[in-house]
């Protein structure tokens, strides 16, 4: 009799853990494939009452979004904001009701995003979302990612690397490395003089070759010992790099030298070049030239 009682106490616990394990199964496959249809596809109808709990709750701050209706609303901004969208699951698994997973979003912002517009920029971003399931339907969820470096590759928040690209390209140049200067630039570059500069004839320059040419090459040709002086970087917003100093050298036709006041204006996209501003005393570098 305690031999049955204990056979049939463990049938109970064996069949009781396989339920387990077969509704954990079932909800992962099916969460899986709803976010694979919702972010891939644009399948923001999925986003309903059969995969979602009435009170789907998004646990963020500054305050949590709930309600099937508001949740769909959310991550319609990812969809419609983003285009080439890759999302992929990378790893998933769970225990009972919650689940983990860990994910890598790709995308090009391309659309307006939370009602900021597009700024072209693509994000490759990996995160681990934390979820709650209820009688088989998602009921809640955590996403945990690093923000700041999503705002960064988005491009509104600047990249804490972009002053030591513009320092690193400054030093080369004072070397006479033109080719890493040059291999710090997007190849779509589009570089301007200051207006009245010797070398504005030509602005704007797009593309590194066209920036040698027309800039350096006519630079290194006309000046000895072009160099600048008293250089000093400021971080700016937006992927902004300001450059301030002083241009030294002496115009090698008549060897008058210049001590010009001069700023220079950078944009960095994916940790390239994009944009160029020159701003100079041209009152200064005419007179010496003109001598």
């Amino acid at each position: 009799m305690k031999t049955s009682l204990k056979l049939l106490l463990c049938s109970m616990f064996i069949c009781a853990m396989s339920c387990k394990d077969a509704q954990l199964e079932k909800n992962i496959t099916m969460y899986s494939n709803v976010w694979d249809e919702v972010i891939n596809k644009g399948n923001l109808e999925l986003i309903n009452d059969t995969n979602f709990d009435a009170n789907i709750t998004l646990v963020s701050s500054p305050e949590n979004v709930v309600g099937i209706e508001a949740f769909k609303a959310y991550y319609s901004n990812f969809t419609t904001g983003f285009s080439d969208i890759e999302f992929t699951i990378e790893n998933i698994f769970g225990q009972g009701d919650n689940i983990m997973k860990q994910w890598n979003f790709k995308g090009t912002n391309t659309g307006e995003f939370f009602g900021m517009p597009a700024t072209g920029n693509t994000v490759d971003l990996s995160g681990v979302t934390l979820v709650k399931m209820k009688d088989g339907k998602i009921a809640q969820e955590q996403d945990f990612m690093d923000n700041l470096q999503f705002m960064q590759q988005l491009g509104i928040v600047s990249s804490p690397e972009n002053v030591g690209i513009i320092d690193v390209m400054y030093k080369a140049f004072a070397k006479g490395d033109i080719p890493n200067v040059l291999s710090a630039l997007d190849p779509n570059i589009v570089w301007n003089e200051a207006e009245n500069f010797p070398y504005a004839d030509n602005n704007p320059y797009i593309g590194p070759d066209a920036v040698l040419n027309g800039v350096f090459a006519r630079v290194g040709g006309d000046w000895d010992n072009f160099t600048l002086v008293d250089l000093k970087l400021h971080d700016m917003s937006n992927n902004y790099v300001l450059a301030t100093g002083r241009y030294q050298g002496k115009y090698k036709k008549n060897g008058a030298s210049i001590n010009a006041q001069m700023s220079h204006l950078w944009q960095l996209k994916n940790g390239k070049a994009i944009s160029f501003q020159q701003m100079v005393d041209t009152k200064h570098v005419s007179e010496a030239i003109k001598k």
